[in-house]
């Protein structure tokens, strides 16, 4: 209720994705969800580190058989645009009528965006501004195109990419992390297949969990919540306070790893259905001037962005802090996340991240321009402002 009698009105918006398969040998369902999609040419898309390292690429291929139309490997960290230009080409080559994207978000973004570039015959990196997302009276307006191809997604992090149809990648002239969305660009099928994360770095699975709960909080902490994708995120929560830890102290227990994944699969349900706040946009702006990672920018800014919006999310944080095992009030919630993150042996400062201090006023006048730096339930007057949360993040 928004209060005085009045009701607060939204709308959610489902994607176009035709089921999750979860607990399954990921080579076996991807076989499967080939010949029920009737594809005849399927393009794996991984990273280069996965291919090499995971049983779970070459399984794929070798179980679509004749169905293979090839694997492109040069899904890269931020997906500069050049190398969605490259995977866009591969694609047309091979004549694929489906991808199978596997990996983190890196790799799904790196196929949601090359999706655009097809749809709009984009042929170099300077062309994709005419598919960049835009803004308009606070809006996202997404480019009125259709996929020509689709992507079924086989996730080895817990970044959520796979359940939203927003994805980004990094002008590298700019320096700066641009968002793409399209109305199908989203996978058609997920397979959460736990077996598959076993070759996923430490760092890197725990920190994307921690991008997880980040989806989370700032879900429930977000302007237009509502109470469908907070009771999501809240049991997102439960399961992430206990399955990370679980899984940073045991890496093969398959039931923790699945419900860490549908975890992430609850909390990326509010991804662009809420407004988020400034822990994922300053994330943004980390992650283009740096080469921060996105876990690794939640684990830093997270709690501090809790305390900023503590003055005015104090009843959402007292939830949060309840369903990740500490009640007593919302500023319990932010020392929970940072105990969380620190029991994963996870940077909890931007210095132990390798940032250096001279990058902060860049990042700072970078983040003020960042649509979820402007939808933070508390608002920033001016970079100055962001610049002080960056200084406190430092250490």
């Amino acid at each position: 209720m928004a209060g005085n009698g009045e009701v607060r009105a939204g709308h959610y918006t489902y994607l176009p994705q035709d089921r999750v398969i979860f607990g399954r040998p990921a080579a076996e369902a991807v076989a499967e969800e080939a010949e029920r999609l009737g594809a005849r040419r399927v393009m794996i898309a991984a990273s280069r580190s996965l291919a090499e390292n995971a049983a779970v690429v070459r399984e794929t291929a070798a179980a679509l058989g004749a169905r293979h139309a090839g694997t492109f490997t040069g899904c890269r960290e931020h997906t500069p645009r050049e190398t969605v230009i490259d995977a866009a080409n591969a694609v047309r080559e091979a004549g694929a009528d489906l991808i199978v994207s596997m990996g983190g978000g890196t790799v799904i973004d790196t196929v949601k965006v090359l999706q655009l570039v097809l749809a709009a015959d984009i042929r170099d990196a300077g062309g994709m501004d005419a598919v960049r997302l835009a803004v308009k009276d606070g809006k996202a307006v997404l480019p009125d195109l259709a996929s020509p191809v689709r992507q079924i997604a086989v996730p080895t992090t817990l970044s959520g990419a796979e359940f939203s149809n927003l994805g980004a990648a990094t002008d590298t002239a700019r320096g700066a992390k641009e968002p793409f969305m399209g109305r199908d660009v989203n996978p058609r099928t997920v397979i959460l297949d736990p077996e598959a994360t076993l070759a996923t770095p430490e760092w890197l699975w725990l920190s994307t969990g921690i991008r997880a709960v980040d989806h989370a909080v700032e879900t429930i902490c977000g302007i237009d919540a509502n109470a469908y994708c907070d009771g999501l995120s809240l049991h997102a929560l439960r399961l992430l306070a206990a399955g990370l830890r679980r899984t940073k102290e045991a890496p093969e227990d398959m039931e923790a790893r699945l419900a860490c994944q549908q975890a992430a699969w609850m909390a990326a349900s509010s991804i662009m259905r809420v407004q988020y706040g400034a822990s994922h946009g300053i994330g943004h702006a980390l992650g283009g001037v740096t080469g921060m990672a996105h876990g690794i920018t939640s684990c830093v800014m997270l709690p501090h962005v809790m305390r900023h919006n503590l003055p005015v999310t104090g009843p959402q944080q007292a939830l949060i802090a309840e369903a990740m095992g500490a009640p007593g009030g919302g500023g319990a919630a932010a020392d929970t996340v940072g105990a969380l993150i620190a029991d994963l042996g996870l940077p909890t400062t931007l210095r132990a991240a390798g940032v250096e201090r001279a990058q902060l006023p860049k990042v700072a006048e970078i983040a003020l321009s960042n649509l979820w730096v402007r939808t933070n339930p508390r608002p920033f007057g001016d970079a100055g402002e962001i610049l002080a949360l960056l200084e406190a993040a430092y250490g």
